[in-house]
């Protein structure tokens, strides 16, 4: 990855990472580690659906927490082999800021230091004991429709529909689902109604349900078996 591919970002006095671009935050003001947990993990009924080979990709890399927290719970489940994951990523993080906005999660210490190795040294693939991760970056337009794979559980985690409503076209989930399995599995921290019906368009079934924090709602959904 290139300097000019890389996010400007302001910092709250938290030191939660915004982007510049977008006007929003990479994660939750109350708790970017929770909300991966609520929303992600428990979103997608994690750990519980993992098996050999599971794989779970993501619109919206940012930080990588939520990959790192798909990591720890992988590793609590003692699931055999490797969990796979791809994120596709527009904007990625500069290496320093990745650290700065990852130290303030203790808890995922243990699991970062081959992403902020690779991040570095500028690999967009690495793999780690029980991890094989893929960075797809570019415009998820474009490079979602060449990736060869097909997930088992999908993270939605670009910026607010509002201010990055290229992230959530109807077309874009289209991509998802044919990207997905019978049984697969969305959620997102979005619940606007434009996501929902671009999702249940494309063929997933789409329930809302309770948000993290303040956030009254989010959104989960599954294709049919």
């Amino acid at each position: 990855m290139t300097e000019s591919q890389r996010t400007e970002l302001t910092w709250t006095a938290d030191a939660v990472p915004v982007s510049a671009r977008f006007g929003d935050p990479y994660y939750s003001l109350r708790g970017g580690l929770a909300e991966s947990r609520h929303v992600f993990l428990a979103g997608n009924d994690l750990p519980g659906r993992f098996r050999t080979g599971f794989r779970i990709a993501e619109l919206g890399f940012g930080t990588g927490l939520n990959m790192l927290a798909a990591h720890l719970s992988w590793r609590g489940s003692r699931m055999p082999g490797a969990l796979a994951y791809t994120g596709f990523e527009a904007f990625p993080m500069a290496y320093d800021d990745m650290k700065h906005a990852l130290a303030a999660f203790p808890e995922v210490h243990p699991v970062a230091e081959p992403l902020l190795d690779a991040w570095r040294s500028g690999k967009t693939r690495f793999s780690a004991p029980g991890l094989h991760v893929e960075i797809v970056i570019g415009d998820a337009r474009q490079t979602l429709p060449l990736w060869r794979n097909k997930a088992d559980a999908w993270f939605l985690d670009g910026f607010a529909p509002a201010r990055n409503p290229e992230l959530w076209e109807p077309e874009l989930m289209l991509e998802v689902a044919r990207h997905a399995r019978p049984g697969t599995t969305i959620a997102t921290y979005s619940a606007a109604g434009s996501v929902r019906r671009a999702l249940a368009t494309a063929g997933f079934e789409v329930e809302r349900t309770c948000g993290y924090g303040g956030k009254r709602h989010m959104t989960k959904g599954k294709i049919p078996l």
